[in-house]
């Protein structure tokens, strides 16, 4: 028997098939385009993203098949939704929220209607219009025949399972990122459907993580090649499973996931101070493993390479073939010391705390000596700089970890983790398996199906510590003097950079 995790992120989707004592047994990988209609706009091919995860499926499930697959459960980006009709139809596009701006001005209104301070007592996020609510209300006030035709928006998780033939639930992690959420009652909040006017009927029902949700259809099992009655296992929001992948299921520990976006996320065992929590711009909801909560600090990361490889290595890319590693080649060209640069990672809208919706990005101390590795390594600089004030005010709060578990594609890069332990002065620990947010999702289908008694349980199956990389003194003391500057620039440029934008 296998488990089957599913990691569904903005830009790609990544699976895997796991044994039962956490050894990999095949993978597979698509990546889509994100789609700009309009400024401001971002969206994703609903239709050509499910073709490709029944792809991904089918590729596994074939080179699986002395050890099928039982369960499988999902991991996915947290804002997005999928409208479905009655017929479980796939209606329109699914708005990328993280990254879209479209209802921030109506999401305005429903927060003067609760107030502020109500708003985060009931859902603990600071609203902006990187959220589902906005998208929501955004769709029935400018495509108000598609909101009265769906029957249900869906997070891409759970769009996946209702499409492979499931009942229509979410985790209380995926609940959370709409907006409607109530975090105690653990319930959509009718307080705040009321004041947002979102037809209750349209949402799936929130269920815990681990959930069962219902098993794949006979047909579409003979479809992509998976035995009859494969339990499809309710997830959680990326995040959550990246955690409970890296083995981060207990209070006073976090993880650094480094993906198109990089998310660090520490873990509590009860509801922190909503107050405090508040005035440190940050965010509480649900872990996927029961009885925990986390936070999230987040922003740009890979995208920032990726937009680095895309702009200045074109010509790499094809010279060299796509059997090159474009991101090592690269990574050859970064200096070992800190670079005098300064890189503000305002390129898209930014996350917690600061939820810049009109962002602008900049490099500084640009002179004609400043080769391409230069550049490449600020904006790694720059991208950790980020995260350095909200830790700082986490640990004011006596909320700190003494190690960052890394995860996702950026995990794989010595020099990355390497920049990462000497700016934020602890250690980053590499694991076996990086891509935690399959790992997460199999340990969900594996908990939900009796395969493990607990997350700890499963967890000591499939963590393995690799690496460690410790901060080096001098260069955190370099990197201490560069934060300060890092913050100057910060304050200075970036109302100019939003004015211009």
């Amino acid at each position: 028997m296998s488990l089957l995790g599913i990691d569904l992120g903005t830009t790609g989707c990544k699976a895997a098939a796991y044994s039962e004592a956490g050894e990999s047994l095949a993978s597979a990988y698509r990546e889509y385009p994100m789609l700009r209609p309009a400024p401001g706009q971002v969206e994703l091919d609903s239709h050509g993203v499910l073709r490709l995860v029944r792809e991904i499926i089918r590729e596994i499930a074939a080179q699986v098949r002395h050890d099928p697959i039982t369960a499988l459960s999902l991991s996915s980006m947290g804002e997005a939704l999928v409208p479905f009709s009655e017929d479980r139809g796939v209606l329109a596009n699914s708005i990328v929220a993280s990254v879209d701006v479209r209802g921030g001005d109506l999401l305005d209104r429903v927060v003067e209607k609760v107030g502020a301070e109500r708003f985060y007592s009931i859902n603990p996020n600071l609203p902006a219009p990187t959220y589902s609510l906005p998208k929501l209300l955004w769709i029935r006030e400018n495509q108000p025949d598609l909101y009265e035709e769906t029957r249900y928006f869906l997070p891409w998780g759970d769009a996946v399972a209702f499409h492979l033939g499931c009942r229509p639930c979410t985790s209380f992690s995926q609940a959370n990122r709409t907006l409607l959420f109530d975090i105690r009652s653990e319930t959509w909040s009718r307080e705040l459907l009321d004041a947002s006017g979102i037809d209750p009927s349209k949402l799936p029902e929130p269920v815990m993580s681990g959930t069962v949700a219902g098993h794949v259809s006979d047909e579409i099992a003979a479809e992509i090649g998976l035995p009859k009655g494969v339990a499809v296992v309710v997830g959680a929001h990326d995040q959550c499973c990246n955690a409970l992948g890296a083995g981060v299921c207990e209070a006073g520990r976090a993880v650094c996931g480094i993906g198109t976006f990089e998310c660090i996320t520490p873990v509590y065992d009860a509801i922190p101070d909503l107050a405090a929590m508040r005035r440190i711009g940050l965010n509480v909801e649900h872990h996927a493993a029961k009885g925990l909560y986390v936070s999230f600090i987040y922003n740009q990361s890979g995208s920032l390479v990726r937009w680095f490889r895309d702009t200045f290595a074109q010509k790499d890319m094809k010279d060299l073939g796509p059997e090159t590693d474009i991101y090592e080649l690269l990574t050859r060209e970064i200096p070992e010391e800190p670079t005098r640069l300064l890189a503000l990672p305002y390129f898209e809208p930014t996350g917690a705390p600061e939820f810049v919706s009109d962002p602008a990005g900049t490099i500084a101390g640009l002179h004609a000596g400043v080769r391409r590795g230069d550049i490449l390594k600020c904006l790694m600089e720059g991208a950790t700089f980020y995260f350095v004030r909200s830790l700082t005010l986490l640990k004011n709060l006596n909320i700190a970890a003494e190690e960052f578990i890394a995860t996702g594609g950026g995990a794989k890069s010595d020099a990355w983790l390497q920049i990462k332990a000497d700016i934020m002065g602890v250690p980053f620990v590499r694991l076996s398996i990086t891509e935690c947010g399959t790992v997460g999702a199999a340990i969900l289908a594996g908990l939900a199906t009796g395969v493990y008694a607990n997350a700890s349980e499963a967890a000591a199956r499939f963590v393995r510590r690799e690496r460690v990389f410790e901060p080096e003194p001098r260069r955190h003391e370099i990197y201490r003097e560069q934060y300060g500057r890092y913050q100057k620039l910060r304050e200075a440029v970036l109302p100019i950079l939003k004015a211009g934008s």
